[in-house]
């Protein structure tokens, strides 16, 4: 049997494949690791924070980085949460979560998007093989082995190799993984602010007949602002110079913050749209991250449902290592979907219907939505739940969400 090149390839630099590639370093001593990239492997220029949920905080306490992300994070201690209409001057404030999902530790922390890939880059040096900018020009699988074509000509191979390359890994069509969903006709529009109020720690969620409008805290009186718009009017706001954009976000959220200015030289615009990936595996493959998983920003569960996959893959991955077996074989890579699939359906389900439930103006929508939201504000036991469960703390969950060992 010819040998492998290395244990483990993965495909795509971002936040999902590095992580994998530093849990799995910490956990298997010797494991030989190429993380390739088509671009140069560096911070790379973004504007998004990320909400990052308890559990994956605890991920990243595990895996050694979160020392160093800390500095750049604020803790979220309440979101607020309004539904508004076209012209509506007062947005009411129909519900709030407060607390922690234990004593000290809040639900969720934002982190800038650039720290995490810092630190994650730091802690990796020398530790793995990167090899970008490469590009990958096929992909094919044996019974032992998945491998890897580069166009320089190099044949690269391993018992598993991984898609993290993105919503539109090139890697799971090579591998004949189809997709389904739909394009929303949105766009995220990105940016941080300065203002004038302190947040002490709030975000603020308001429902528009356009799309969420959501301004998370950051460290100082800053916020990342994450406003879903139609693709025209994103377009049209790209193109505005930064006072203007100021105002109109200004406008967009009243008194909350103050007089606001951007810190950023404008904004960037992602379009969006809900992609599932029709299998998460294929012979000697598993997709992680957007590969296999595209979800409206609504809930901010993006690059957490990404982190889930890394925390079930490396906990398969290693235990199948330990025991001497074959950590890309047909059943560990079923295992692997089985812990993921169900939980990545419901997540798409929920952001796909509070998306077309709040991006309306239909006033009996508006006024049913109002009422469930008032409902649950009164029922303490459903929002310790709902709070639970997007903080990625699940009983039974991989044992890295949990803050423990792999």
């Amino acid at each position: 049997m010819t040998k492998p090149s290395h244990d483990l390839i993965i495909v795509g630099g971002g936040p999902a494949g590095l992580t994998l590639a530093l849990a799995l370093v910490k956990a298997v001593p010797g494991i030989a690791i190429a993380v390739l990239d088509r671009r140069a492997f560096s911070a790379p220029k973004d504007y998004r924070a990320s909400a990052i949920a308890a559990g994956v905080r605890r991920v990243f306490e595990e895996v050694g980085i979160w020392e160093q992300v800390a500095p750049t994070a604020e803790p979220v201690r309440q979101m607020k949460i309004t539904d508004s209409g076209t012209g509506d001057i007062a947005r009411p404030l129909f519900l709030r979560f407060d607390g922690e999902v234990a004593p000290g530790e809040p639900f969720a922390h934002l982190v800038p998007n650039t720290s995490v890939a810092a630190a994650l880059l730091d802690a990796l040096a020398g530790r793995v093989e990167f090899l970008a900018p490469v590009e990958v020009t096929g992909y094919s699988a044996t019974a032992a082995l998945g491998r890897i074509s580069l166009a320089d000509g190099r044949l690269l191979s391993a018992p598993l190799v991984v898609a993290s390359d993105g919503a539109n890994s090139a890697l799971r069509t090579m591998a004949g993984i189809g997709t389904f969903g739909h394009a929303y006709g949105q766009a995220g529009i990105v940016t941080t602010i300065a203002h004038e109020l302190a947040h002490e720690g709030t975000a603020y969620e308001h429902f528009r007949p356009s799309g969420p409008f959501a301004s998370l805290p950051l460290p100082g009186r800053r916020s990342s602002l994450v406003w879903t718009e139609t693709l025209e009017t994103a377009a049209a706001v790209k193109a505005m110079q930064p006072a203007e954009i100021a105002r109109r976000i200004e406008a967009v959220m009243g008194s909350s913050l103050g007089a606001v200015r951007l810190e950023e030289e404008g904004v960037q615009t992602f379009p969006l749209r809900l992609q599932l990936a029709r299998s998460f595996v294929a012979p000697r493959l598993a997709l992680i991250g957007d590969a296999a998983h595209v979800v409206h920003p609504i809930a901010g569960q993006g690059l957490n449902l990404g982190l889930k996959d890394v925390a079930a893959l490396a906990e398969v991955m290693v235990e199948a290592m330990r025991l001497g077996l074959d950590h890309g074989s047909a059943d560990q890579l079923a295992r692997y979907q089985r812990w993921r699939r169900l939980d990545t359906a419901l997540m798409a389900m929920v952001t796909d219907g509070m998306n077309r439930l709040f991006s309306n103006d239909i006033a009996v929508l508006r006024a049913l939505r109002d009422v469930g939201l008032g409902m649950v504000d009164r029922l303490g036991p459903v929002k310790d739940f709902l709070i639970g469960h997007a903080a990625g703390i699940e009983r039974g969950g991989p044992r890295l969400l949990r803050g423990l060992p792999i």
